[in-house]
């Protein structure tokens, strides 16, 4: 296991793979570019690690084509230890099977521009305390556009709207939640992501994009609704100190 990375900007990595070689060079990048690291020689070998819950990674690098344990097998049993972003490396094309239970993909070997390009746009998910004091509620220049192209009551009503319509999706998901049925969180989420983005409420539309993407891990789902909720209570607050009544 490699450490040296301190920087609490850069996101805690895992890279799982059994080619000695791979891994010492993957490290070796890692680390002199400031990223937690730790490593596994196998499949079996860092769930072993996830269990211990000794650290928590925000990325997972796994090598695909491994002996022993693999593949979706290997990506399922990360998914249930994990709410890491898990990336795929390989030497060779990514199994059509595996495109969809990754999110993304590198192909061996690359160079150090790929890798840190990848992880570069790897952004660490908010805490409910982040999302209230560090991120837009709204999109200034958005919100300007707004009040240039109509009155300030209407483009209240604008904002109205979409907090009714939040409070009408949270209590979609929280059934949908319940059910378990994660093409319907899916839906709700893209819908979410489309009509938030559109009135430029920044933090209610990122939070649906993830809904969409993280649908079939419900357990994420319920979580990012949990922040979706204060995304929601922002708005109102949003309303009560732009638009006095």
């Amino acid at each position: 296991m490699l450490g040296i990375g301190k920087d609490r900007n850069y996101p805690t990595v895992l890279l799982i793979d059994d080619d000695m070689i791979s891994r010492e060079v993957i490290a070796t990048i890692l680390t002199l570019n400031g990223y937690s690291l730790h490593t596994a020689e196998d499949g079996p070998t860092s769930l072993k690690m996830l269990d211990s819950a000794k650290f928590v990674p925000q990325v997972i690098l796994v090598d695909v084509q491994m002996q022993g344990l693999n593949g979706v097998q290997l990506i399922e049993e990360l998914r249930a230890r994990s709410d890491a972003d898990i990336y795929a490396i390989s030497g060779s094309g990514l199994p059509k099977e595996l495109e969809t239970v990754v999110d993304g993909f590198l192909l061996k070997p690359f160079g150090p521009e790929a890798l840190q390009k990848l992880l570069d746009e790897h952004h660490l998910k908010p805490s409910p305390q982040e999302l209230t004091s560090g991120e837009p509620v709204v999109s200034a220049k958005i919100l300007s556009q707004f009040r240039q192209m109509m009155p300030e009551p209407t483009v209240r009503e604008v904002y109205v709207a979409v907090v009714a319509d939040l409070k009408k999706r949270n209590a979609a998901l929280d059934a949908a939640i319940a059910e378990g049925n994660a093409v319907e969180v899916r839906r709700i989420g893209h819908t979410i992501k489309g009509g938030c983005g559109m009135a430029g409420a920044r933090q209610a539309a990122r939070l649906g994009a993830l809904l969409e993407a993280e649908s079939d891990e419900l357990s994420n789902s319920a979580a990012i609704q949990v922040e979706l909720k204060l995304a929601q209570e922002n708005l109102e607050r949003m309303l009560e100190v732009e638009f006095p009544t």
